[in-house]
């Protein structure tokens, strides 16, 4: 089991890269249409005074069940310790071993 403030910082995280989501995209779509360079110093000042935990690659998957940041299965939303655990109890439909 994660550590719950770690589990916590990436809910804070989540959040935050929701709420400025529009604010990043808006930003780059600028970036892209100003021809000069003046202007888009000024555009990239403002997407860098957003804060950091807002980019969304610092976002991670974690587990469902257990909040374990590594090994995780995307299709499946849980780390390689549950899944196979799972599969053993037939608790997955249609997951085998040659499967996963």
């Amino acid at each position: 089991m994660a550590r719950k403030s770690l589990i916590q910082r990436e809910i804070k995280r989540q959040k935050l890269e929701q709420e400025y989501r529009w604010i990043r995209r808006s930003s780059k779509k600028e970036i892209k249409q100003v021809s000069s360079l003046s202007e888009r110093w000024k555009i990239h000042g403002k997407l860098q005074s957003s804060p950091r935990n807002s980019a969304p690659t610092r976002l991670h998957r974690r587990c469902f069940s257990t909040g374990r940041s590594r090994a995780n299965y995307r299709d499946f939303r849980l780390s390689r310790h549950i899944l196979r655990d799972m599969v053993h109890a037939c608790l997955l439909p249609g997951a085998t071993r040659s499967s996963w």
